[in-house]
């Protein structure tokens, strides 16, 4: 026979799990930021999610806009999920993007990393 006190534990584990992910779904993913050769590199850590399941838009010229989902699969009876499930992130840039900037993208070992072209900067190519 199961106690009130297990089930109370149960469901109190099952709150405080559920606030945990959506606590990682509002910070997540962590982002590193800087400029290099007139590209403003980001590097944005998605582990655990597959390629075609992130987008990334910029917004106006200044902002960046990081998400991604996955299918959450139940497997047994779940003591603890902290994964986030969907992530929405938006980066005020530093720097404003070039007008019609082509962004490019790589994911690779579960970190995304974008280049992207500033606004102004100029390649000087050196003979």
């Amino acid at each position: 026979m199961v106690s009130i006190v297990d089930l109370v534990k149960k469901e109190l584990a099952k709150q405080v799990s559920d606030l945990t992910r959506e606590f990682y779904e509002e910070v997540y993913p962590p982002v590193d930021l800087y400029e290099e050769g007139g590209y403003l590199t980001v590097k944005a850590d998605l582990a655990g999610f597959k390629k075609e399941d992130i987008n990334v838009r910029v917004v106006g010229q200044d902002t960046l806009v990081i998400s991604a989902s996955r299918e959450s699969k139940k497997q047994g009876v779940e003591y603890l999920t902290q994964r986030p499930r969907k992530v929405e992130r938006h980066v005020k840039l530093p720097v404003k993007v070039a007008k019609d900037a082509e962004v490019i993208g790589r994911y690779e070992d579960g970190v995304l990393t974008l280049r992207i072209p500033v606004e102004g900067a100029v390649k000087v190519k050196i003979e």
